[in-house]
Order: C-alpha cells, then structure tokens, then sequence
C-alpha cells in the first residue's frame, strides 16, 4: 500500500510541478556534496604497522584503534548541537562550519608535535565531520527535483568514495617518503578538501525549505526559481509553505520551539526507527572491516606492504565505479531494490570470504596464503564492496536525509548522524579484538546481521523515489505501522476542535 502511494505522489507531482535539472542547482549540488570529500578522506588516512605472529592477531594495537576511533566519538557528541546550529542559521551557513572545523583539525594534525595536538585536531575534525554529515544531505534532497533526489543526493556518496580513494593514494606516496614524516602529508593534506567545501559553501544559496522555516518566503520563491529554472513554481512553493505549516495544524505553533521533543512524537515513530535503524545497520554491513582497514585486511590475508596499499586502491576505484551504478538507476529502480539486491551480493561475498579465510588459516591464524587464493579473496570482497557501494552505502545516507517533515528534519538527521558515528565508532574499536578472537567467523557475524537487514527492507521500508520532499508525509501516513497511529492523531485532533467549539 505504501509502495501504490508513493507511486501517485510521484506521478502527480511529475504533472504538476515545473522545472528541470538545470546547471545551477547540478553545480550547486555538485559543491555542496564535495563536504563528503572530507568524511571519505579521513576515513582512508588510517594505516598502522604490524605486530606480532598471528594473522588474526598481529595488528591488534588498542591505542592505534582508539586513535582512529577518537573522531567519531566527538562528531557523536557534536551532532546534537549542530541541529540548532543548522535550524536557526540554515544549511549554508552549516556547511561553512564544518569546513573551517575540518580545516583547524586538519592543520593541528599535520603540524602535531605531540599528542595533545594531534587529540584537538582529531576532536575538530569530528565536530567538521558532525557539521557536514547532517547538514549536506538535507541540503542535497532539500535542492533537488523530487525526480531527481536520489541521484543528486548520492553525489555526496560518490564524493565520500573519492576521499578514501585519494587518501589510499597519499597513503601509498606518503609510506615511500625517507624520514618517517610521511604520516604529516597523510593528515595533513585533509585540509584540500576542507578548503573546497569553505570556500564553496559561501557561494551556495540556502534551500527554499530552510528559508521558508526562517520566515524568508520572498527569497525561498526566488531561489526555487532559480534551482528549477521556470517561474511557474507557485505549486511546488504552495506545498512547501504547507508543509512547513503542517505541524502547526497538528501540534499549534509552539511546536516550532521544540523540534527535538516533537522529533519523539507518535506520528513520527516509523520514521524515527528508519533513521535509527538505517544507521545502525549501515554499520554493521562490515564495510569498516574492509574500508577502515584495508591495508591491515589485506596484510593478514598474507600479502606484502606495497601489494597491501595497492589492493586498497583497487577496492576505491571499485567503490567509486559502482556508486555511479547507484547514481543512475536509484531514481528509477527504487530504494527498496538496491537495497535487497546488494544485501544478497554482500551476504553471499562475505559467506566465501569467510570460508577461504577459514580454509587457510583455520582457528590458529597460522598459514601462508598462496598467491591464486589471496587473488580470489580479492574479488570477492570487490564483489562485497561493489554491492555495498550501490546500496547500503549511498541510500543509508539519502532515506534519513529524506523522510522527516521539514520542523523536525535536522533533529531527525542529528539522531541518524548520532547513531551513524556510534556505530562507526563501537565497529571501530571493537573490529581488531573481535579479529583476534572471532577469527575468520567474523564475516559470518556480520553477514548474519546483513541478512537481518535485507529482511527489514522487505518487510518495513516503503518506497520514496520521486516522491516530493514536502509531501513524504504521505507515504508514511498510508504504512502499515504508522496507519494506527494517524488515525488517532486524528481522532485527537477532531476531538479537540469539537470541544473547543
């Protein structure tokens, strides 16, 4: 039922709204996704040097780890401020924030003299990547036609792949450089794609759905002219104006004092247990076991240090390849078919990457691979990365970014952001203890949870492609598990006016 809606809306709103993908909002969206530059560079700058014998074991360094880790466990804790922060003053203004805060990080880093240093600078670098992580992707989905969101949106993903792509690079440059300084080029280069997003973002107009909640109505009419390259936008205004409103004829006009308790209401439930599951399930696809850790993934299946960084390579440019993939048929194939297919990819890779691991190294750890066996290893956690990079990986930043009304969208998105970082940061720390002591049944573990997660998506999540921003409320009104709730909402609300006649 859910589905057959969202279908109409989208339908409807394609006879109905005006406008086309013009070059403005195609290089507008174009700068603000470069914010991804910064989260996907950061997380490929993380490589360490071996210690001990056992495969499993030898890279099993705690203070390396809490070092990788320290980031996101201040961009958690930076993520409910920055909701206010990007309400009251709107995107832009949001973006410019964290670029100048991953700007700081990175030359702390680059510059550190001891490990204080290096400890501010890895704490601004989470408050930037706090920034940038909840407010690009509503911009993104707030700037593009509603044909078009989903593959303006993954633009951010894309630029997220082209980070840790470039940071394998350096990475790769950085480890040849005689004197051991190569670590300083590693960190410190983070501040290119921060000065890109910085300057970018001054030149960026606010969403017409920011400026709207901000009381800037003549401006927002006047960006979306622009972003849709027509005057004829009174009805996609109209619906934006209402939607904007829409909470008030429920909660009256108070409400827009009090987003983060409004974000806890009923009629808000199935989309707050998207943007908290999405997240938590993203996390647990095991792409950090590969992308945070390549190289270390890479040495313990037995292949030397150069063949280590080059291997990381090939699995960035795969993930930059297949999030083109994504990028062309989301609007098209749907949310809900990426997402089961590259559940099924992903589960059945991990599965044979489990399996050969076990094969050569059993329990001990103890084992040499040989060089046809490391080779298939290799693709197929190509194959892996591939289907993450199509699904889980852009759509578990585009459906929170995309399902919350606008008076409770960026709390929204703070709480997926949250639960993002959390997980990013448990998997983080808890991936080489639980390598060591879990072995090659750590792939089973987190295919296990994969499986979990494709049966979710069959079972709960509703179809949103080409589905207005401003009338998503629609979808959710006509699931299943949200059906009970809005007929009480109502019920409620008829109650009220009846008395108060």
């Amino acid at each position: 039922m859910a589905a057959a809606t969202a279908a109409d809306v989208a339908e409807d709103t394609a006879s109905v709204y005006s406008g086309k993908l013009t070059l403005y909002v195609f290089l507008t969206c174009g700068v603000a996704a470069t914010g991804g530059l910064i989260i996907g560079y950061d997380i490929g700058i993380s490589e360490q040097t071996a210690q001990g014998t056992s495969q499993y074991c030898k890279f099993n360094s705690q203070p390396l780890t809490a070092f990788t880790s320290s980031l996101y466990l201040a961009a958690l804790v930076a993520s409910f401020f920055v909701a206010s922060f990007t309400r009251a003053l709107g995107r832009k203004w949001s973006m410019f924030g964290g670029g100048v805060s991953f700007l700081a990080g990175a030359t702390l880093n680059g510059a550190a003299r001891n490990v204080a240093m290096l400890i501010v600078g890895r704490i601004l670098l989470g408050i930037g990547v706090a920034f940038c992580g909840l407010s690009t992707p509503i911009y993104l989905s707030e700037m593009a036609p509603p044909r078009l969101r989903g593959m303006l949106n993954i633009g951010l993903q894309l630029m997220i792949t082209v980070g840790i792509f470039s940071a394998n690079l350096v990475n790769y440059g950085a480890a040849k450089i005689r004197g051991g300084w190569g670590w300083r080029v590693s960190l410190g280069l983070a501040a290119a794609p921060a000065c890109v997003i910085a300057v970018g973002s001054l030149f960026l107009p606010d969403s017409p759905s920011s400026l709207i909640n901000r009381g800037r109505h003549e401006q927002a009419r006047r960006v979306l002219r622009r972003i849709r390259g027509t005057d004829e936008v009174d009805d996609e205004y109209g619906d934006l104006v209402a939607a904007a409103s829409e909470i008030e004829v429920y909660s009256g006009c108070s409400a827009r004092r009090r987003p983060w308790r409004d974000v806890l209401q009923r009629r808000y439930r199935p989309q707050l247990a998207m943007a908290v599951l999405i997240p938590f399930f993203q996390q647990l696809t095991g792409i950090n076991v590969i992308m945070f850790y390549a190289p270390v993934l890479f040495k313990t299946i037995g292949l030397g240090g150069d063949a280590s960084l080059m291997s990381a390579v090939i699995t960035g440019l795969v993930n930059i390849v297949a999030t083109f993939v994504s990028i062309a048929t989301v609007d098209s194939l749907g949310r809900r078919k990426l997402l089961f297919q590259g559940g099924c990819q992903m589960l059945v890779s991990q599965v044979i990457i489990g399996t050969l691991i076990g094969v050569v190294f059993g329990t001990s750890g103890d084992g040499n691979i040989s060089r046809a066996l490391a080779v298939c290893i290799v693709v197929f956690i190509c194959v892996y990365v591939a289907g993450f990079a199509w699904s889980w990986g852009p759509l578990g930043v585009l459906l929170p970014s995309e399902i919350f009304p606008l008076e409770v969208r960026p709390a929204g998105q703070s709480i997926s952001v949250a639960v993002n970082m959390l997980c990013t940061f448990a998997v983080a720390e808890a991936f080489l203890p639980m390598l060591c002591h879990m072995r090659f049944g750590l792939f089973y573990f987190f295919s296990g949870w994969v499986l979990v997660m494709t049966l979710f998506v069959s079972a709960f999540l509703p179809e949103t492609k080409g589905v207005p921003i401003e009338k998503m409320t629609v979808v959710w009104r006509t699931h299943w598990m949200q059906m009970h709730t809005f007929k009480w909402q109502t019920a409620k609300f008829e109650m009220h006016n009846a008395t108060a006649v």
